[in-house]
């Protein structure tokens, strides 16, 4: 099985005319999305890839019966985008934008207790369901089916540990960018409760970084309600304190909680083994399987 995402999604691409819009919508045809739409205000009529344009995502979701929406927009715009989506009954949406307003996803934050859209991001790379559908910008090529699911605040980081996985014959069930922003869609919790729930996922990747709490609270949320066996990995631990690195929730307040530490910690406690490198997260995947 997978979660969010299937052989059954049809995607519609906002800013498909863009340059990262046409070029990761080629992308995700060749490696076997089903791409129904793009939408782009006023380039309605237009076909990019051989795909219909419209000018709304309510548009695209009417015609071709689309169900989810990858956001391919700039910054300033983004929010908007992402509203248009939450505003239609499909079931996923996934913003890849980076760089959006903090304000602008506030606004959204509260959109979406209103929706029952889920929203992945932004500034993710997006989610894969190996040898069914990817929607976002991740290397189909380095992803496996398998057994194991990963959800991660990093995209570089979700390739390494997948690679390491495939590379001994350990593939995937779906992997999840969620974003690394301090405003953001899912959650660890909200992915990890998914994996649980899912019988052909039988053990689950999940990597952190330094900044906010989502760790510790995913690992808390471990210890009671999860069966299936986790493995994690947290970036950031050689980080000078006070400093953002790379992403913009990866800033440690001083609280007491943020730290590599205090995150590694709360795992530990939970009963989750962590890798002080990737190559380390497989060998506890594979102590599971």
């Amino acid at each position: 099985m997978s979660i969010f995402v299937d052989d059954d999604t049809r995607v519609v691409v906002q800013g498909i005319t863009g340059g990262e819009g046409k070029f990761h919508a080629e992308q995700m045809i060749d490696y076997g999305t089903n791409v129904v739409a793009g939408a782009v205000p006023g380039k309605g009529g237009q076909e990019v890839a051989g795909v219909p344009v419209y000018d709304t995502v309510d548009e695209a979701v009417e015609t071709e019966d689309a169900n989810a929406s990858v956001i391919f927009v700039p910054p300033a715009f983004a929010a908007d985008a992402v509203f248009e989506a939450l505003d239609t009954d499909i079931d996923l949406a996934v913003a890849i934008t980076e760089g959006i307003p903090t304000q602008d996803m506030a606004k959204v934050n509260k959109r979406l207790s209103e929706v029952d859209t889920r929203l992945l991001g932004p500034n993710c790379p997006g989610i894969i369901t190996p040898g069914e559908s990817k929607l976002g910008i991740l290397p189909g090529n380095i992803f496996s089916e398998g057994n194991v699911g990963l959800v991660s605040r990093s995209g570089t980081l979700t390739y390494q540990v997948v690679d390491n996985l495939t590379e001994r014959g350990i593939g995937q069930t779906t992997a999840i960018g969620i974003g690394g922003d301090p405003i953001i869609g899912t959650s660890f919790i909200d992915a990890l409760e998914a994996f649980e729930a899912d019988e052909e996922t039988d053990a689950v990747v999940m990597c952190g970084e330094i900044g906010g709490e989502d760790e510790e609270q995913a690992a808390a949320y471990i210890g009671e309600h999860m069966d299936t066996p986790v493995a994690g990995f947290i970036a950031g631990r050689t980080a000078p304190p006070g400093k953002r690195m790379g992403h913009a929730g990866a800033i440690v307040s001083g609280s007491g909680t943020g730290t590599a530490e205090s995150k590694i910690d709360a795992l530990n406690a939970a009963g989750v083994p962590v890798g002080d490198t990737p190559d380390e997260v497989a060998d506890h995947i594979e102590d599971f399987l």
